[in-house]
This record gives structure tokens, sequence and C-alpha cells, in this order.
């Protein structure tokens, strides 16, 4: 690539720095733009945009990252009152930052890493992220808007844990319990949720994963898309709309059936649905919905496998007399605990 010219290098910082002071008239706006629609001086823009990320950051230990991304330390967030206050090293992150905005709706594919130096690239690439983690209790329900627009309802007892943002890469997130996930399409940003050894890769659709830790198997259902579902580095099923699988995590057990698309997550319209599951796990899940506690006294009806399916809002009392009926048990209290005998 050719070294752009003394003048035209001048004239392109001339109109960055009118453009992060916001002086630009509309037809040096128009005139800097142009320049990075045509990429033809991307040598420069790097340098430029090197040199001016490196001088906020020096300014101030709140700086915008080589993604674009206002980076806010915790401490300063809650406990500096000049944090509120817009000074000139505000505005131009806030400049900065839109004009990478600009610029990738100007239709630049490469992105803001490609104006940084690679090392900076990679050793930004490699830093910790920040975990954030989301639970929910017992009888608990939780909506969660993660960092790419991605949908996710968290199911009782559950636990999804997330960066604060998503690399160049891969968008991972991992689950411990059930959740329906609506995922944000980015084709060459594969989503994968991780459950134990058991790893669900999705690019833009919408499914359920049951994996709870006391479960022996991970169950994943797809309301639409597809889905691939691998067991460490083996692909175990590929998954179209109305299709699930159930992969166990102690052995090489797999089972794939098709499903009624209106059945992936019915838990999120209060319906209890059951097929062929373990009387053990049905009671596992009813403590989680209902956030009491269930005993079942005889070993050897935990692994019956039933199926079954009720409403929520009839009642832990009344979901259990249907178990019982359907495993020819009793029912019985003792001190605030359910007892199935």
């Amino acid at each position: 690539m050719q070294r752009p010219s003394l003048h035209m290098e001048k004239r392109l910082n001339e109109l960055f720095q009118k453009y992060l002071a916001n002086h630009c008239t509309a037809e040096e706006m128009e005139e800097f733009f142009h320049y990075i629609r045509e990429s033809r001086e991307d040598e420069a823009l790097r340098r430029l945009l090197r040199e001016t990320y490196q001088s906020i950051r020096n300014e101030s230990a709140t700086f915008v990252n080589p993604t674009g991304e206002l980076v806010v330390p915790e401490r300063e967030e809650k406990n500096d009152p000049a944090f509120r206050k817009p000074g000139p090293v505000y505005r131009r992150r806030k400049l900065l930052n839109r004009l990478l905005a600009a610029a990738i709706i100007s239709g630049i594919s490469f992105g803001i890493f490609h104006f940084l130096d690679p090392n900076v690239k990679q050793a930004y690439a490699n830093k910790n992220q920040v975990l954030k983690k989301s639970s929910t209790e017992r009888a608990e329900y939780k909506y969660i808007l993660l960092p790419d627009s991605t949908q996710v309802w968290l199911n009782a007892g559950s636990t999804l844990e997330y960066p604060e943002h998503f690399d160049l890469t891969n968008r991972e997130v991992s689950l411990s319990g059930e959740a329906y996930f609506d995922v944000k399409h980015a084709a060459e940003h594969p989503f994968l949720i991780h459950t134990g050894r058991i790893l669900t890769t999705v690019l833009g659709t919408a499914f359920n994963i049951n994996a709870y830790p006391e479960r022996s198997s991970v169950t994943v259902s797809v309301s639409r898309g597809k889905v691939k579902v691998s067991r460490g580095s083996q692909l175990v099923a590929t998954l179209l709309k109305g299709q699930q699988v159930n992969v166990s995590e102690k052995d090489e057990r797999v089972a794939q059936k098709n499903i009624e698309v209106s059945s992936v997550a019915g838990w999120q319209q209060g319906n209890l649905e059951y097929d062929d599951e373990r009387l053990q796990d049905i009671i596992d899940d009813l403590q989680r919905v209902y956030s009491t506690d269930i005993r079942i006294s005889n070993s050897n009806i935990r692994q019956l496998r039933i199926s079954t399916s009720f409403r929520r809002e009839l009642g832990v009392n009344q979901a259990l007399e249907i178990l019982c009926k359907l495993t020819d048990t009793q029912l019985f209290q003792k001190e605030g605990t359910y007892i199935i005998q």
C-alpha cells in the first residue's frame, strides 16, 4: 500500500482533530468520511486512532478500549463525583465512539481493530474478561438481555455466567440450570453455551437448554433455527426447528426426537411437561417450581420414568397427588416436607 502524501496526511489529521472537537462543517465531515469509506488512507487512520486512544487513556483511568467501548473502573463510577461531569476527556471519548460507530455504518468491513496495532489488538483480546453472574432462587424467574442483545429467560434455581462484553470471535456463556435463549444473529460470531461437558453452538436461533447439575443429562430443544450440540470434542447432534436431543454427561447415550414446537420452554407459560422423565428429576423440578421440600422415601421408585403434564397454578399438593396415582404411592406431610412412599 502506498504511503499517503504529506499533504493528504496533514489534511486527514486536520479533519480528524476537528471531528474530535466537534468543529467540523458538514462539508468537512463528508470529506473525512469519504476517506474512511474509500479506505485508501487506512495506515494514516490507524496511526491517528492509535495516538488518540493512547492520549485519552493517559488523561483518564476511564477510557475507550480498542473495541470502541467505554471502560469505567467500578470505583470511579461509584465514588468519584467528577465521573458524572462531562468534561473535555469525556466528550472526546463520546466523539471517538461516535466516529467508530459511523465508520462501521459507512461500510468499513475491517472494523476498529484493524485500525490498531496488532500487538495492541492481541493484548486486549487476551485480557481476562470480567464475568457477570445472574441467578434465580427457587420459584423465581428472570429475564436477561446480554451484551449482543441476545435474550435469555432463566428458569428457577438456575445460574448464567457471561462476560461484560463479548470478544471479537465468539460469544460464550455458561449455564447451570435451565434457560430459554433467543440468540441475536451474527454470522461470523457463533454463540456458545457451556453446560458441563456439553457445548451448544448457534448463530441465531431460539432454543431451550435443561442442564440442572443434579440431572445426569442435558436436554436441548429447538423452536427456531439450527443448533449444534457437542460432548467434549465430539459433535453428537445437529438440531432444527421442532427437534430435541438428550445427551448423557456420564456415558455415551444420545437420544434425539421430534417434538411440538409449542412444548419448547413450556415452563415460560406455566406448563409443567415431563416426557419419559425420571421421577426423581420431576420431584427436583417441582421443588424448584414451588420452593418446597419433597422427599421420596422409597429409593426403588426414584428411577421410574413418567410422562405427565399439568399447569403450574394447580399447586404442589395436587401435582404430587397426580404423581402418586401414576406410581401407585402415597403422599404424606411431615414438618413442612412432602414425603412420597
